[in-house]
């Protein structure tokens, strides 16, 4: 009961969380760029061609009105059709998708296997030669920006040394270089919470317990240390590979990756608003999604946190 309670929770959190940022999108939408049937019209356009526009996206109806019907139709997924395209809205972000999901999993999968032997090990030499380059490691990665480090990339593996490709998705090959550009931020970030729950649970009792009770220190370390260490950190690589899923828009651009994120550069551009909506509101539910996901598995992992 403690548990469907738990995630009772935790589900209506995510649907105040994403009603809060689709309502949001909606008005921001309407009133920054002002009229938006002008904006996509274009300079000089014509008054008629400027009132077919808000007609056809029903911006003739009142404000509240308008919002109303959106909500309805976003309910169900339906933000309208692309006004270049002509496609539903939401049909081009779920074609782009696959492709987005899967380098942010790539690049997920690559941050956690740096990030957790250098968090441990950091952790186990404390103040020693190992623990300074990893914090070195963690420090220089957070202060690198994706898009310099993916563009360095480039110019390093794709031109002077042609070992990837330079831009396309056609193959794995494709996406080592932004794999690694989205990742090694992320890794950095990681190494620093792996580093203070391992150094936290080093200092616990059962650890001292288990050393006078003559177990090895490799033993304590690898088989009860690290397993209790590592459950702080599941939230935090849930909410870590949400920012990835975001942070795709800008490294896509960079790598001329046909995913999600320049699909949502391109409408920013053209004033696609229908995909921008559609894009925006379907992020925020996939990020708030892996938020949810990651808080169930540590409830699962931790059942003292269903009771906080």
């Amino acid at each position: 009961m403690k548990m469907i309670e738990f995630m009772r929770r935790r589900l209506a959190r995510l649907a105040l969380t994403v009603f809060m940022i689709a309502t949001i999108v909606f008005f921001l939408i309407r009133v920054l760029p002002g009229d938006p049937a002008a904006v996509m019209a274009g300079l000089d356009s014509d008054p008629s061609a400027v009132d077919a526009i808000r007609t056809q996206m029903g911006m003739d109806e009142p404000l509240v009105v308008q919002y109303a019907q959106w909500l309805w139709r976003a309910l169900r997924f339906d933000f309208g059709d692309s006004f270049f395209s002509g496609e539903p809205a939401m049909r081009l972000i779920l074609a782009r998708f696959p492709l987005t999901l899967l380098l942010a999993s790539m690049s997920f999968l690559f941050s956690l296997a740096i990030a957790i032997p250098v968090g441990v090990l950091s952790a186990v030499h404390r103040w020693g030669p190992i623990d300074y380059l990893g914090m070195v490691y963690s420090q220089l990665g957070m202060a690198l920006p994706g898009f310099w480090l993916g563009i360095l990339l480039l110019l390093t593996f794709s031109v002077r040394w042609p070992v990837f490709p330079l831009f396309g998705a056609d193959s794995f090959l494709h996406l080592v270089l932004p794999m690694v550009a989205l990742g090694l931020g992320r890794s950095a970030l990681l190494v620093r919470y792996v580093r203070a729950s391992t150094l936290e649970e080093l200092g616990r009792e059962y650890v001292v317990t288990a050393e006078a009770m003559g177990l090895s220190r490799s033993s304590i370390r690898y088989h009860h240390v690290l397993k209790n260490a590592l459950l702080p950190v599941i939230t935090i690589a849930g909410i870590q590979f949400g920012y990835m899923l975001g942070g795709t828009i800008i490294i896509e651009q960079v790598f001329s990756l046909p995913g999600v994120g320049r699909l949502l550069l391109s409408a920013i551009r053209q004033r696609d608003f229908a995909v921008i909506q559609a894009g925006v509101v379907f992020v925020a539910v996939i990020f708030s999604s892996m938020n949810f996901l990651a808080d169930v598995l540590y409830s699962v992992v931790n059942p003292r946190i269903r009771v906080g």
